[in-house]
Order: structure tokens, then C-alpha cells, then sequence
């Protein structure tokens, strides 16, 4: 049987009194608290291997660039990423989808349309109402029908002018999980790039992305028992080869010159300098894994 009180040991936070009431948390859809393997963690990277990873030869830096490397590669495991290439570094899932939506003001031209649904997170509405006002592209909706995605409303909707659907796994507002391997073919069938907002499935769900097909996924650290300030973005390693960075400095560079500059490759021309990543490791392998 499932051992409340051992469950509320391994979250610090819930040891106090609020309104005369020992702490119960049910805002994990908003964010998650951090057991003590995850606090833990933390603080023994700032005790122990605190250094810029990619940035030094030094013992530190050494063993800081291979745990932030051993964390990419447990992360490919566990959403089944065909390679670490695909596996980008990001601040949340707010961050993985502007990035994303910069890519497509590159691609979307007027007359094109980007498809999404009236049950999406503003990270995952703004964004592309931002790119169709720059590019002219239209941003069509989707309904709901019983509380549910209206699939007839969005295979009615999904024609060649749909260049980008972006969609949530699961609502956070609904209880919803949308059928994304379903609307991945669709989205395909026409040549449309399929995005995913993964930040309420991740943490629930088993997630395959090569079995999906989806071509960009997007979850955060903080929903799921770990750090704030961490996300991930898997893109296949095409579109990844063809997105421009949209952060500039620090470890991402390969060369400098006075009048320009030279991008990494995959993955890391996509980052600046992601410490935190460092001790996200020991959280996965205690954790998720």
C-alpha cells in the first residue's frame, strides 16, 4: 500500500504548519516541490564540482561537462530520442516553444496557417500569435466537443496551407490527454510540422518520441520533482540542423571574428551555459529512471 507518511519524508516543505494544518500541496500542475535526493543533489554540485561545463580542462570543469553530458544522455532514454543531438537544453517548456516558434517566422510565409487548440497554455498560444503577426501567417483554432479535442473539427481544419500544428499532450485545465500519435500522422499527411507541449504528460506519462513521430517536444524540469529554470526541447535532428540559435555567447560558440561568429554543432550550438544541468542527473537516475 502506498506509504503516505514516507512519501511526505522525502519533501522537506511539507513538514510545517499552515493555517494550523500540517502542508498539503496539490499545485503540481503548476509547479512540483523537490524531495531531498533532488535538494541534495543541488548542494553537493555547489560543494563539489561548481564549474562552467565546456569552458575549462580543469578537474572541475571536467567532471561538471560530463555529469551535464551523462544528464543529456539519461534524458534520450528516457523520451527515446534517436540521439543526444535531439536533445537541446532550455530554461522550461515556455522557453523549448519560442524557440520553436522561431523557427517557423524563418519558414511561415503569408497565406500559410499554424493550427493549435482553445485548451493550449498561453506558452503555447502566444508565441504564434506573435510569429503570424510578423510572418502574415493565420492562426487557426480548434475546438472542443464534450470537453475534448473536436477531431472532426481538426482534420476539417488540417489542410496544405497548415505549415505547424502545435498542440498539448495533456491539458492541465481539461484532464485531457489529446491522441498526439493520431494527430502526428495527420499533421504529416499534409507536410505539416508537428509540435508537442509536453509539460503535463512528461511527468505522467511514458514517453517515446521516435514512436510518436512527432518532429519537436517540449517538458520542463520543475513539473516533474526537479530544479526550476531547467526544460528540454527534442527536435529531429533535420529541423535541429536547420534552426538558426536564437541565444547568443558563451559556450555555444565555435569561433569568433570581428565581424561574425561560427555556431557548434548539435546540440550544443543551442546553449549558453546551462550549469544547473549539472545535477539533474542524480535527480533522473533517483527518480524517473
Amino acid at each position: 500500500m502506498l506509504d503516505v507518511e514516507a512519501i511526505r519524508k522525502d519533501f522537506p516543505i511539507l513538514d510545517q504548519i499552515v493555517n494550523d494544518e500540517p502542508l498539503v500541496y496539490l499545485d503540481n500542475a503548476a509547479t512540483t516541490q523537490k524531495p531531498l535526493a533532488v535538494l541534495e543533489t543541488i548542494n553537493r554540485y555547489y560543494e563539489q564540482d561548481n564549474a562552467n561545463v565546456h569552458r575549462g580542462v580543469h578537474t572541475l570543469a571536467e567532471r561538471a561537462t560530463a555529469s551535464y553530458e551523462a544528464a543529456r544522455e539519461t534524458i534520450r532514454k528516457f523520451i527515446n530520442a534517436g540521439s543526444t543531438k535531439e536533445v537541446l537544453f532550455t530554461r522550461g517548456t515556455t522557453t523549448s516553444l519560442n524557440w520553436v516558434a522561431r523557427f517557423a517566422e524563418e519558414i511561415l510565409t503569408e497565406g500559410d496557417q499554424v493550427l493549435i487548440s482553445v485548451m493550449e497554455h498561453h506558452s503555447n498560444i502566444i508565441p504564434w500569435q506573435e510569429v503570424c503577426r510578423k510572418t502574415g501567417a493565420e492562426l487557426v483554432y480548434v475546438y472542443l466537443k464534450d470537453g475534448a479535442l473536436d477531431m472532426d473539427d481538426l482534420q476539417a481544419k488540417l489542410t496544405d496551407k497548415v505549415k505547424f500544428v502545435s498542440l498539448a499532450h495533456a491539458s492541465n485545465v481539461l484532464g485531457v490527454v489529446n491522441p498526439i500519435k493520431e494527430i502526428t500522422q495527420l499533421a504529416h499527411q499534409v507536410g505539416a510540422i508537428m509540435v508537442v507541449d509536453g509539460a503535463q504528460s512528461t511527468p505522467h506519462m511514458k514517453i517515446d518520441v521516435q514512436d510518436l513521430d512527432v518532429d519537436f517536444f517540449a517538458f520542463s524540469g520543475h513539473k516533474m520533482a526537479g530544479p526550476t529554470g531547467i526544460g528540454v526541447l527534442y527536435g529531429k535532428e533535420k529541423y535541429l540542423e536547420q534552426m538558426s540559435p536564437v541565444e547568443f555567447g558563451g559556450e555555444m560558440i565555435d569561433f569568433v571574428y570581428e565581424q561574425s561568429a561560427s555556431w557548434k554543432e548539435l546540440p550544443w550550438k543551442f546553449e549558453l551555459e546551462r550549469q544547473i544541468w549539472q545535477v539533474l542527473l542524480d535527480l533522473l537516475q533517483q527518480w524517473i529512471i
